[in-house]
């Protein structure tokens, strides 16, 4: 964000390392440092920024531009940079750069993405990996066809952010790292009953903070001495108290496991690498929604198929590209287990079903029927009249019909509209094939 006091220049640094801390001269120190220009220096070869990751980057991005180190530098670069970062690697920094997809998600025109990502790699924090051409990059590997080269950039932190940062750097350019010694470092301070001081003397541009530290168990002095029976408990400060962290749950409400973590991350490569529609969403995005998969212990085809298949009902990646493709499969998962939760209740229905001879009913029915004979006398016989199905009878008969398809035959063999009405036309025709089959097979013999 923007100082408080006004610029001033950098002083001289120090022999020793790449980038040390520059010396104060006057107050907070701010930056007035020089824009990269030239295809070299911008290119992770020539380059005298550091890689990084994604976190680290937007956080370097957002001082940079703040700071005011580029004069047309605004919200809108920031914007291509954060969707830059959605898409890097978090372990090399590396990100397609996609000019036309960024401008049709952000909704800007494709000279705007142009200009902002110059923007970025002039403030030294984009370095081309490669640069795009029509060299058709399938030859170059081996393979038929054509395919164009792509843009690659890798995230780079320059050497203007470390030295306002404070950050001491090991090596130079690409390569270089951050050393973080703690030796030096002074102990916490008993600040109690004193305000947080913003001191706008220290030694970075970063904003000062306003956090009050407190050792624990620290020890108050009465009396200008102290001793073992004068060390008192300050009660006016809060105690801290252990808290049991609860374990995070899946998307379905499992407890997430180590096991569980490592085989979705192998599961989350797979769908990625196989299914070209969910590179949209980033590795760690997959592997939450795939932590599911592995507590189920599902193998890498069982997740792509699972994966392909909702694809299909949504026919993603044919007519409908998803912005956020680990939704798309959350949701799946949510109608997978609702469905198995659906077929377990009804097997559950059915195995509880009272038959209809042993029904409140059924002996209502016998009781009247008695009590009608016994008035009337004895009827003339009436022709038996067959008891319908009910409609718990047929889905319980054609939701095991498939196995049972012998006793489907001999139904058949005995009453062909029955069966029918029963299993249904699908089941009959199977245990009629079945049936052939098997004939067939002894004829043979």
């Amino acid at each position: 964000m923007p100082e408080r006091t006004p610029g001033c220049q950098l002083g001289r640094p120090q022999s020793g390392d790449s980038r040390l801390i520059s010396p104060q001269t006057g107050g907070t120190q701010c930056l007035n440092t020089p824009l990269v220009h030239g295809t070299a220096s911008q290119s992770i070869d020539h380059t005298a920024s550091r890689k990084t990751g994604p976190r680290r980057w937007l956080r370097a991005v957002r001082w940079l531009i703040e700071a005011g180190l580029h004069p047309k530098a605004n919200a809108t670069t920031q914007a291509v940079a954060e969707d830059l970062a959605q898409r890097m690697d978090y372990d090399t920094g590396h990100v397609l750069y996609r000019m036309r997809e960024t401008a049709a998600r952000l909704g800007i025109d494709l000279s705007s993405v142009k200009r902002h990502v110059s923007y970025l790699r002039e403030l030294g924090a984009l370095a081309w990996v490669q640069r795009g051409s029509l060299a058709n990059i399938r030859r170059a590997r081996g393979q038929k066809g054509y395919a164009a080269t792509a843009t690659v950039y890798a995230a780079v932190i320059p050497p203007a952010y470390d030295d306002a940062m404070g950050h001491r750097v090991i090596g130079s350019g690409y390569e270089a790292r951050i050393v973080v010694d703690l030796r030096d470092r002074p102990k916490p301070v008993d600040t109690a009953g004193n305000s947080p001081v913003d001191n706008s003397g220290e030694r970075s541009c970063a904003p000062p903070s306003l956090a009050v530290v407190k050792e624990v168990g620290q020890v108050d002095l009465v009396g200008g001495f102290t001793t073992t029976a004068t060390r008192t408990r300050n009660d006016s400060a809060p105690t801290q108290t252990q808290k049991r962290s609860k374990k995070r749950a899946t998307i379905l409400g499992n407890t997430v496991t180590a096991a569980g973590i490592h085989l979705g991350d192998k599961l989350a490569r797979a769908i990625r690498s196989r299914v070209p529609w969910t590179r949209k969403a980033t590795h760690d995005q997959l592997r939450w929604v795939c932590a599911d998969m592995a507590e189920q212990q599902w193998t890498e085809d069982q997740a792509v198929r699972f994966v392909v298949d909702a694809g299909h009902t949504h026919k993603a990646g044919y007519t409908w590209e998803p912005a956020r493709p680990h939704r798309l499969i959350a949701a799946e998962l949510y109608a997978a287990a609702e469905r198995q939760e659906q077929d377990q209740q009804t097997r559950e229905d059915l195995a509880a079903a009272i038959p209809w001879e042993e029904s409140t009913a059924y002996r209502e029915q016998q009781a009247a029927r008695a009590a009608l004979a016994a008035l009337l006398g004895t009827p003339e016989p009436e022709p038996e009249v067959k008891q319908a199905y009910t409609a718990e009878d047929r889905e319980y008969a054609r939701l095991y019909g498939w196995e049972q398809w012998e006793e489907v035959a001999d139904h058949l063999a005995e009453d062909q509209d029955d069966a029918i009405d029963l299993y249904g036309e699908d089941i009959c025709k199977f245990a009629i094939s079945k049936q052939a089959l098997l004939e067939r097979r002894g004829a043979w013999v």
